[in-house]
């Protein structure tokens, strides 16, 4: 059975993560303690909150955590997850990220749609990845933010429209950081699947 550690920093709905991953067939450990983020087949970087608080809380972590991805080893970020991969954040001042994929996490437009940006939307599979296997294009799955991350072509695994389009998933140039802004535990059986897929990638 594989390890799947769930990185504890304070910020994150771990319980609802937790039961979709044991659902997918994983062991799940909830940790902030290096050695078992190290010893992990895979891990999770949920989040809900604000990006600044996210960084400061998970400052402690950074070498743990580089020191993890410079292992090849899987590593899924869900929701503010997904944006503290990234470079940098116009939320809170401009906050530096963990910079593991390269591009910035904005806010959206005033239009006339409701932000944040909550419940059920389609999204489009840019690139073959394995998170993604036996998925269909256009399904359907659960977001909840009001930030969106914009990264390149190259890094965007799936996108979605909501006034503009923006990256719903993204992934590293390696392949094994991989990033959802929408909550593959809240998205049913689709949701399921995708954890899946994860387990099975470890």
């Amino acid at each position: 059975m594989k390890k799947i550690v769930i990185i504890d920093y304070g910020l994150g709905n771990l319980r609802s993560v937790r039961k979709g991953l044991e659902h997918a067939g994983a062991n799940v450990v909830i940790s902030s303690d290096p050695e078992e983020i190290m010893s992990a087949d895979g891990v999770i970087l949920p989040g809900v909150g604000a990006f600044k608080d996210a960084m400061k809380n998970i400052k402690q972590m950074l070498d743990t955590i580089n020191e993890y991805v410079d292992s090849g080893k899987p590593m899924l970020g869900i929701c503010l997850g997904q944006q503290i991969l990234m470079s940098r954040s116009e939320e809170g001042g401009h906050s530096t990220g963990l910079g593991l994929i390269k591009g910035e996490v904005l806010r959206f437009p005033h239009t006339d749609l409701k932000v944040p940006h909550m419940g059920w939307n389609s999204i489009s599979i840019d690139q073959d990845h394995p998170l993604f296997k036996d998925i269909p294009d256009d399904t359907y799955v659960y977001f909840v933010h009001s930030f969106y991350v914009d990264t390149g072509k190259g890094n965007t695994l799936a996108s979605c429209e909501y006034g503009k389009k923006f990256a719903a998933s993204v992934v590293n140039d390696a392949g094994n950081v991989i990033g959802t802004q929408f909550h593959p535990e809240k998205s049913g059986d689709t949701g399921l699947k995708m954890l899946r897929n994860f387990v099975a990638m470890c």
